[in-house]
Formats: structure tokens, sequence, C-alpha cells
């Protein structure tokens, strides 16, 4: 049977810009209305407005027995969250991971944002802290995948990154990562090999070099890592009921460097505290 190399070549790369960033403007209008009052449902029908506006599609659609163009995920729930009719609430903690197809190549990113509470400072203060440490594991993996001989290493540089933050300043409470939900390879499909997991593996997978595309999408919980899929056969919770946090960043590896897809700077931002640079995709 045919298997399609995980390597992309450079024509291949420039395909992927144009889906990646128009993943990145769903989530961008969608950001300012994770508020209290909204509901999730009313999230997933800006981004499907946004992408369809665009030109491309929801590729979240295309997976079978999934209707929706965005995964919303509060509080508790990890991932995998199916927009409705829930209503958000100040203090929630809100996960949303959103990707685009466009002319047969594909994005994927997730965000994480925490609604003011005035009336909850340390509630809010912790969740925030669960989202900060879980976007800077991202970028850590991010970081190591620009220099990183497998991809080993970046799982590998992720745990650290979590580890390194030792318990929670607020809460006291050490972070859980996530064993059964990993990242991937994308391209042609949303979902390919190989499997980029968050956490150190004996095997150090395959090598990282030019060509590469990875979805980077660490998934932390304030507590325990053990999780359950609930009723409707797709969310995500965590078996304490503590909160999690998802963030996540399509990124490609290419002959002069690194350059995060799904973000309109190519990451510049979230990899200057690690001191590395993205180079655009020639």
């Amino acid at each position: 049977m045919f298997r399609r190399s995980i390597y992309k070549t450079p024509g291949q790369l420039q395909s992927m810009i144009e889906p990646g960033l128009i993943t990145a403007a769903a989530l961008d209008a969608v950001r300012p209305l994770i508020r209290a009052g909204v509901t999730t449902l009313e999230l997933d029908t800006i981004a499907n407005r946004t992408i369809r506006a665009s030109g491309a599609e929801s590729n979240f659609q295309l997976v079978r027995g999934y209707h929706h163009t965005i995964c919303v995920s509060v509080n508790q729930v990890v991932v995998h969250g199916i927009p409705g009719d829930r209503v958000l609430q100040p203090g929630d903690i809100v996960s949303v991971d959103c990707g685009a197809q466009f002319q047969g190549w594909n994005g994927d990113s997730a965000i994480t944002v925490v609604i003011p509470d005035p009336t909850r400072p340390s509630l809010v203060e912790t969740r925030e802290e669960l989202s900060r440490v879980t976007e800077g594991s991202m970028w850590a993996g991010i970081a190591a995948m620009a220099s990183a001989g497998n991809i080993g290493e970046i799982g590998a540089a992720i745990q650290e990154y979590i580890e390194a933050q030792g318990v929670s300043e607020v809460s006291g409470e050490t972070y859980g990562i996530l064993r059964e939900y990993v990242g991937h390879g994308i391209g042609r499909k949303m979902h390919e090999a190989p499997s980029v997991f968050n956490y150190r593996t004996p095997d150090p997978g395959p090598d990282v070099k030019a060509g590469l595309v990875l979805a980077i999408e660490p998934m932390v919980t304030a507590g325990g890592e053990q999780t359950y899929i609930e009723d409707d056969d797709w969310t995500v919770s965590t078996v304490d009921g503590t909160d999690g946090s998802h963030w996540e960043h399509s990124v490609a590896r290419h002959a002069d460097g690194i350059w995060v897809l799904t973000a309109p700077d190519g990451g510049a931002a979230g990899l200057a505290p690690f001191g590395v640079v993205p180079t655009p995709l020639a």
C-alpha cells in the first residue's frame, strides 16, 4: 500500500501557508467573543463564517461524525468539546480548537482564554496560570523543533518546561500532561503521521528535518492526567474535575529554519523568549 512521506517539498510547504493563515484568522475572529453571556455555538458560527469567507472549508467538519467548525472546551473539559447552547460564564477557562482546509492543504491551531470575573480573582488567576504554563510549553516545543534531531526532543522540551514550573504558585498543585491525546503531522490531511508526544518517550521518533510539518499541541491539566469521554462520544473531561488548557500551532521545518504557519508573524513573538527567530518560507 502506498504511504506518503512525512516530509513535504518546498512547493508543498508553500501551499500550507494560506490554510494556516485562514485558521489563525478564524481564531482571531472568535477570541474577542469569548466572554460571559455568549454561547459556544455562537463562537462556532463566527469561525465557520470566517473560514468560508476565505474560500476555505472547516476540516473539522470533514471528520466522520463531527458537524461543527470548532471544538470549545470549558473548565474541566480539556479537548473536543462540542459547540451548543452552553452559555459562557465569568471565570470560565475556554479552549477553542480550529482548523481550515484550503485547496487540499490544512491548518490546525488552538487557544485558551480565561473570562474575567472580578468576584473570583483567585480562580481567574489560577486558570490564567494554567493557560500560561500550557502556552509556554507549546512554545518550548516549537523552539525545540528548530534544532531537534528527532521528534522525541520536542516532547521532552514540552515536559521539561512544564516540570520546571513546579507546582502552581496559586493552587499548590502539580500540572498533569494528557497521555492519550497528542500532537500530529499535518498536510493533505489534518491528522497525519507522525505522532508528537507531549512528554518523554523511549522511542526518539522520526528525524526532524526540512519538509516536516507538525501540529504541536500540549494539553495540560491543573491536576491529574486521567480523562474520560463523555456520553456524546467526543467531549474529553478530567476524571478529577480539575481544569484543562489546550494550545496548538502548526509548524513547518524548512531548509532555512522554522515557520509557524498558524501565526501571522511566523511565531516571532512566542519564540523570542527562547532565543529562536523564525525564518519565512522562501
